[in-house]
């Protein structure tokens, strides 16, 4: 039967092979040297790319993700911090802030740092481009899932439980921020849903959210750029040669595309129109040449992720795994969201990749490899039934012959027989101890 970490896998290899072929498909010039073939595409960097992050995610999904967990195997820790500051002391959380902060801070060191378009946001490694937000924001999503977990019941606590934590996600997001606000954004609400995942109530987040719609306001209104994307969202024809130009060329791919598409390879917005068709915008390129259906395969796709992702976590019993699985869902939800709303003119333009989709080696392969851990959580369900279950014991009215419909049960011809004792003694109904592996097993069937 088809588990929902093989929709994950299937949807994955998927997305990825449309984004080799998407990404190809965007890079095509007028130039005959560099004509699109089957061969340009397979020995493509971007194929390259593919490859490695499928390798990302076959290795996670094989992971034994408790193994990789040491002290986290129970719901809760044994030991809840109960020192009178609370997660202020958690020095592993803080060691951790400053860990993800010197990975952003290499963008700027000389002769690794690489500037574009006026950004740090890359650094260069033999070669090749890593952009180190990356790395920073699949890392908060393990960070904030341990400080949960650790705080135990002070997570209610406002002042010693969700404020450390906030503290130290914003000091992440924030950073991130200088550089990339939509990254930094997406860094700050994944963290947030992973609090409110874990027992943070929403009237104390709520409490905060004025300070960071005042952070955010204080990044937008600190870059004159940012507050001209802010303006051309609101009506890009004002500056439809400046500002504006990405978001209208990018409308009038979608609009191009309709139902069918122009076909694939057929696109015209790639030939110079519209900038960055082979990152932020690629979603784009295949509204224009896949149409409103590739659109629609695209969106199921990431929905399929999604929602075999909830399957997957609601099937947890540890609340480590739940709050990991629902950071990792969380992050390729929301950034999927927000780079198809600005592709289609309903958010200020971003950079914001599509996940799996738009050109980069780092997130291709974090991405997926982030998926396969929620992967190898369905394994784990697979075996042992429930993640840290214990052996579930039957109804005693429930017997064997019962559960599988045969004559003997406590209605069949046969339940008399089974009713009488030897030795003249009361009946005794006999008790059925189930492993939750095959519990699960009978599940399965029974769908």
């Amino acid at each position: 039967m088809l588990r929902p970490g093989h929709v994950i896998a299937l949807a994955v290899v998927a997305l990825l092979t449309l984004g080799v072929v998407m990404v190809n498909s965007a890079g095509m010039t007028v130039e005959a040297r560099q004509a699109v073939s089957i061969e340009s595409i397979l020995l493509s960097r971007s194929t390259a790319y593919m490859g490695l992050a499928l390798l990302a995610m076959v290795l996670c999904a094989l992971l034994p993700v408790l193994a990789f967990l040491p002290g986290v195997r129970s719901d809760r820790p044994s030991a809840p911090t109960d020192h009178p500051l609370g997660g202020w002391v958690l020095w592993p959380l803080w060691i951790g802030v400053a860990f993800l902060i010197a990975c952003c801070l290499t963008a700027y060191l000389p002769g690794l740092g690489r500037e574009v378009n006026g950004s740090h946001r890359w650094i260069r490694i033999a070669g090749q481009s890593v952009q180190p937000s990356e790395i920073a924001k699949w890392g908060l999503v393990g960070l904030m899932a341990w400080y949960v977990w650790r705080s135990g019941p002070r997570l209610g606590s406002f002042l010693f439980g969700l404020a450390p934590g906030l503290a130290a996600a914003g000091a992440v997001a924030g950073f991130v921020a200088l550089e990339d606000l939509g990254t930094g954004v997406l860094l700050g609400l994944t963290s947030c849903v992973i609090l409110l995942a874990g027992g943070a109530r929403w009237w104390q987040l709520s409490v905060v959210i004025p300070a960071g719609l005042l952070a955010f306001a204080a990044l937008v209104v600190a870059s004159p750029y940012r507050v001209r994307r802010l303006t051309a969202f609101l009506d890009p024809y004002a500056d439809p040669l400046g500002i504006g130009y990405h978001t209208i060329q990018s409308l009038v791919a979608v609009a191009n595309g309709q139902v069918t598409g122009r076909g694939l390879g057929f696109g015209q917005q790639k030939f110079g129109y519209l900038p960055e068709d082979q990152t932020d915008f690629v979603f784009a390129i295949i509204c224009e040449e896949l149409g409103l259906a590739g659109a629609a395969m695209v969106v199921g796709l990431y929905l399929a992720i999604l929602w075999a992702g909830y399957l997957i976590i609601r099937a947890q019993s540890n609340l480590m795994l739940k709050l990991i699985g629902t950071g990792i869902i969380a992050t390729v939800g929301i950034q999927a969201i927000v780079n198809m709303c600005v592709v289609t003119g309903m958010g200020p333009a971003k950079g914001i990749a599509l996940p799996l989709l738009s050109s980069g080696g780092t997130g291709w392969i974090l991405t997926a490899g982030s998926l396969g851990l929620i992967i190898s959580m369905d394994r784990l369900s697979v075996f042992s039934g429930s993640a840290g279950a214990e052996p579930v014991l039957v109804e005693p009215r429930l017997s064997v012959l019962a559960a599988l419909g045969l004559p003997g049960g406590p209605d069949g011809p046969g339940s008399a027989a089974l009713n009488v004792e030897p030795s003249g003694q009361p009946p005794r109904e006999p008790e059925v101890r189930v492993m939750p592996s095959a519990r699960a097993g009978i599940l399965d069937r029974g769908h």
